[in-house]
């Protein structure tokens, strides 16, 4: 009998456990949501907004705009819907592209089969996320011209911090008239780690194209492979970028099948740019982009606002390492071996204009604070020959001095007027 009369209360906690394991499932992740929306917004190139939102125990559904922060060419809808479990919740939605007016008159009309679907998973107890995305075929056509896109697959997972971004395209075909450009297989994956408001932030980045083909009716380019690395940290003091190009055979086969036309590497740093500077013009931009509307995203005089953050960002005297330039043409038989840096005098920057950059005079004057030098090893002598210097030089020196360019202590020639 005392075992039949605690059923009763014994069902009941379980009832009340399992509705507050429900609420705490969805309040969590409406929590996780809300902060992921914040730190996009934060990095200072996203625009989001959420035009509809109902949270509740049992499933919770929404819809989010993205859209890039300077400007309004293009934005993403995205529907969703979550249902709630007690360690973790199921989310589904659509996405939708949208372009403007202007924009889309210019581009064109786009067909595929339906609208794209993705899906999700949050799990409740360590909070890690995961989204996956395919996209079927589809067309872009403008005036003869065409953009195919031969399947695609996006996979999102992490964690507060911490996010993994994984692209995987089959193929992209754009074609205008005789001529086609073919790109793929292609893999982007990308790491993004940051604290609370990304104040500080580092992200990694790693695209490979496996080939990439470019025809005309009686010429052929051909690329396989290419793989561009960047990294950007934003830290305490100063946003530093560091990116690496490696480019594999590119060959004509219509006139050398087997003999490459080049290949190499190249891998530079910029850095010493300011970090409070960047942090602060990151937040005006949010600011201006907040004042827009959706017929005028950005007042006018926005560069002038903008102005005094973009020489702040160059108080540090910003410098670009050249760390190797190995540049090698089979086909010509050149090789470019080389390494530099150049600098950025940043001494009384109230005298430069960026709003007057498309200037001449202003021009010549940012030109004036540049400085630096390079070195070319093992130079050939055509290349001794086209500066004019002695036919034995194997190594070249060029000096960079307040934007005046020096080859081995002589003025550059002009090749051009």
């Amino acid at each position: 009998m005392r075992k039949e009369r605690l059923i009763v209360p014994t069902l009941a906690v379980i009832a009340v456990a399992w509705v507050a394991a429900q609420l705490l499932s969805s309040i969590l992740f409406e929590r996780s949501l809300h902060q992921a929306l914040e730190d996009l917004e934060a990095r200072g190139e996203w625009r989001v907004s959420r035009t509809e939102s109902r949270q509740g125990w049992l499933s919770s559904h929404g819809r989010l705009i993205l859209s890039p922060l300077l400007g309004r060419p293009w934005r993403l809808e995205l529907n969703y819907n979550a249902r709630h479990g007690i360690l973790s919740t199921d989310v589904e939605g659509s996405l939708l592209p949208r372009l403007d007016t202007v924009l889309q008159q210019a581009v064109g009309e786009v067909t595929a089969p339906s609208v794209p679907r993705w899906q999700g998973r949050y799990h409740t107890l360590s909070g890690h996320s995961e989204l996956r995305l395919a996209l079927a075929p589809f067309v872009i056509q403008q005036n003869g011209r065409e953009l195919s896109v031969r399947g695609a697959r996006l996979r999102l997972e992490g964690v507060f911090g911490d996010w993994r971004l994984r692209v995987m395209l089959d193929q992209l075909t754009l074609t205008d008239g005789m001529s086609q450009l073919a790109v793929g297989p292609t893999v982007l994956e990308s790491r993004y780690t940051y604290t609370d408001g990304a104040y500080h932030f580092s992200q990694r980045d790693h695209l490979n194209i496996e080939t990439l083909q470019l025809s005309y009716p009686a010429f052929v380019m051909q690329l396989s492979p290419l793989d561009l690395r960047s990294h950007m940290i934003l830290d305490e003091g100063e946003l530093r970028i560091k990116g690496e190009l490696e480019v594999g055979d590119v060959l004509v086969p219509s006139e050398a099948p087997d003999t490459p036309l080049m290949n190499g590497r190249i891998e530079m740093e910029l850095s010493r740019l300011n970090a409070d500077a960047v942090r602060h013009g990151i937040r005006r931009l949010r600011q201006e982009a907040a004042w827009g509307d959706s017929s005028l995203p950005m007042a006018e005089g926005l560069l002038a606002r903008l102005e005094p953050d973009l020489r702040n960002m160059l108080s540090d005297s910003p410098r670009l390492d050249v760390m190797t330039v190995a540049i090698d043409s089979p086909l010509l038989g050149i090789r470019l071996d080389a390494d530099g840096a150049l600098f950025f005098d940043a001494r009384k920057l109230d005298e430069l204009s960026v709003v007057d950059l498309d200037k001449d005079k202003e021009q010549a004057k940012w030109l004036e604070r540049i400085d630096g030098d390079f070195t070319w090893y093992e130079a050939p002598t055509v290349a001794a020959l086209w500066l004019g210097l002695p036919l034995g030089t194997r190594e070249l020196q060029f000096d960079v001095i307040r934007g005046v360019w020096r080859v081995n202590g002589r003025p550059m020639p002009e090749f051009w007027p």
